[in-house]
């Protein structure tokens, strides 16, 4: 299984962002968008690694518990029964990236599983991802191995 470490980063929030997936440290990409939020920069990173990996069970290592528990928790499915609407009735937010996300993720042929880790903690690979997400925000451009 190949595992793939995401982060979505932000300067404002909302202001300028940058997100970035990494499968080790020879292959990564990144990149930014000029006015958006965290949350928005940590599903576009998983999107972003999905379209560039797109065969093959992946295991997804994110810090971020909004994308991570959408997945163990089936967010996604209450937010579906519901017409994309929140546990408290309101409209869920960042839609347009949580539908292309799930296309990607949902009743797809491939193995796809998500996990969460402590960000800032000393992860190598989640701090790799980190610096390439908020020098993208920084920057405004990304990169690519």
């Amino acid at each position: 299984m190949k595992r793939i470490h995401t982060d979505g980063a932000c300067r404002g929030n909302p202001g300028p962002g940058g997100w970035a997936w990494a499968c080790g440290v020879d292959e990564y990409a990144s990149g930014s968008e000029g006015h958006t939020t965290n949350q928005r920069m940590e599903v576009r990173a998983v999107i972003e690694a999905l379209l560039a990996n797109p065969d093959g069970p992946i295991e997804i290592v994110s810090d971020s518990t909004y994308v991570v528990k959408c997945f163990h928790d089936k967010w996604h499915a209450g937010w579906l029964r519901r017409g994309w609407k929140n546990s408290q009735g309101k409209p869920v937010s960042n839609r347009d990236l949580w539908e292309q996300l799930f296309t990607l993720t949902l009743g797809v042929e491939r193995e796809i599983t998500f996990t969460w880790v402590k960000g800032h903690s000393g992860d190598v690979m989640n701090d790799f991802v980190d610096v390439l997400a908020t020098q993208a925000a920084d920057l405004q451009q990304g990169q690519q191995s």
